[in-house]
């Protein structure tokens, strides 16, 4: 059973048995809920939180939930939203692909587990890995700066722009350069100045829930293109365009999320191509160029540093390297295109706060960001490399086709037991799902595949980082614990564990 519907659900039978208890009363404890209706902790607590929502309990902290006591009637007539339900569903035109918001790929990483509950699902550094004193003594020496809290350029801060127009590479300047808050707010940014409502976008499968769910809320196409080990497939993105009409393109060609592949050299001179033949845009999400594992060796530029002509919409960002909550990235294109995208920004957020450019200026240019990049490089790869191993020792079943030298995760099949390489036979979205629900059980949070891939799947699968743990030795425990799962979800294959 999916986690949500699973709220829904234990939300409904508790709201129908409050009736048992006089106002005022206790419910039963979080732990006899678990045992009972045999959900995970966070299912009780968001369920109770709903009922809280809803005015029918109040939940204490170290006490316990206790059915509301009733209060004196009031004569506010009670309030009607149903009308939401027209007005939201009315897109205009009845050519045009409705529009949805379904943020629950996205919140799947953002969501904190409860305590206990190892994070195997998170999509930012552990605060241990995360450079807290640097960006403290940065936006403490920001703050001083003159003028620091006044406005900023609506385009970002001059030195800024020219930091990031460096580190891209190429004959970019900073003239070409945007600041953004955040890649997920660039990306947003980018698609809307460059596809209509109700065009199609194509998009690498599987890809980023996040980037989905921005396509869809404004109303566009997501139309799959297989990745491989060395990235987007070339002749089928050509077929894609052609068959499509598409004039965007949304690729991650650096540690892939959540493949982990990296776009091999062969094919990006293609991918530009193609897309310049078909008179359509890349988008380039250059998300985590700054988690190079120590053993990657040298990086190939961004897209956007080979790209003359202003086919690349390059999108960077500084948060995945330092924390959730440090939101400066960088939008970079040439061409007409530049001035749309500063228009559309300009609309949505006007500027990205001073104090954050200027903290991340004096990051930047301090001596503890190299050291801090280095040490993540150092940490990630033993942490890849401590899951690896503790797969393949507990959990066999479970096919890693690429170990990637970068990023914070590994992306791997279910598939059933008794099968090897290509005789193993993918499990069904129902085993999926099983298996997650069985890990959160267990005390392991992890992503399903389903979000990652913009029609049906070819098969099951889910993503486990271990970037959001905080060492070796919880990851070990963390696979411990999946093996349970695993045998509890799919009981035929415990006589392979």
């Amino acid at each position: 059973m999916q986690e949500r519907s699973s709220v829904g659900e234990l939300a409904d039978r508790l709201r129908a048995e409050l009736d048992r208890y006089s106002p005022g009363g206790k419910l039963p404890s979080s732990r006899a809920l678990v045992e009972r209706f045999r959900v995970s902790p966070v299912t009780v607590s968001r369920a109770l939180a709903q009922l809280a929502a809803e005015g029918l309990v109040v939940t204490r902290p170290g006490a316990g939930a206790f059915r509301t006591r009733p209060t004196r009637a009031t004569a506010t007539p009670a309030a009607d939203t149903s009308w939401q339900e027209v007005a939201l569903s009315a897109d205009g035109a009845a050519d045009l692909v409705p529009r949805s918001v379904d943020a629950s790929g996205v919140t799947v990483s953002l969501d904190a587990p409860p305590p206990g509950v190892i994070e195997f699902n998170g999509g930012y550094l552990h605060p241990s890995l995360q450079p807290e004193r640097a960006m403290a003594a940065a936006l403490a020496r920001a703050g001083r700066r003159p003028g620091a809290w006044g406005r900023p350029p609506m385009e970002g801060l001059p030195e800024l722009r020219d930091w990031f127009a460096r580190a891209i590479g190429g004959s970019l300047t900073a003239a070409e350069v945007l600041v953004s808050a955040g890649g997920q707010a660039a990306l947003t940014t980018a698609l809307r100045a460059l596809a209509p409502p109700g065009a199609p976008v194509l998009v690498e499968s599987p890809t980023y829930p996040g980037m989905l769910a921005i396509a869809r809320s404004a109303g566009l196409r997501p139309v799959p293109v297989p990745v491989d080990p060395d990235g987007v497939r070339p002749q089928l993105l050509a077929d894609a365009f052609r068959a499509t009409g598409a004039r965007v393109f949304v690729c991650q060609p650096l540690f892939q999320n959540p493949t982990g592949a990296v776009l091999a050299a062969e094919r990006r001179p293609q991918v530009l191509r193609i897309a310049r033949e078909a008179g359509a845009f890349v988008v380039e999400d250059d998300f985590v160029r700054r988690l190079a594992h120590e053993d990657a060796g040298q990086l190939p530029r961004p897209l956007v540093a080979d790209d003359p002509d202003g086919v690349v919409v390059h999108v960077g960002s500084l948060t995945k390297a330092t924390s959730p909550s440090f939101r400066v990235s960088a939008l970079a294109a040439r061409g007409p295109v530049l001035e749309r995208l500063r228009a559309i920004q300009v609309v949505d957020t006007f500027f990205v706060p001073r104090p954050l450019q200027e903290a991340a200026l004096e990051l930047v240019g301090s001596p503890a960001w190299p050291r801090h990049l280095r040490t993540v490089a150092a940490e990630l790869r033993a942490r890849r490399d401590a899951m690896t191993s503790a797969l393949r020792l507990r959990l066999p079943e479970l096919d890693l086709p690429h170990i990637p030298s970068g990023g914070y995760h590994l992306w791997l099949r279910l598939r059933q037991a008794g099968g090897a390489g290509d005789a193993a036979r993918a499990v069904g979205s129902q085993t999926e799902a099983a298996f997650t629900a069985a890990a959160l059980r267990a005390g392991v949070a992890l992503a399903p595949g389903r979000p990652y891939f913009s029609a049906e799947p070819p098969a099951a699968h889910v993503r486990l980082s271990f970037a959001a743990v905080a060492g070796a030795e919880e990851i070990t425990e963390g696979v411990r614990r999946l093996r349970a799962a695993y045998d509890e979800s799919l009981p035929a294959n415990r006589s392979t564990a």
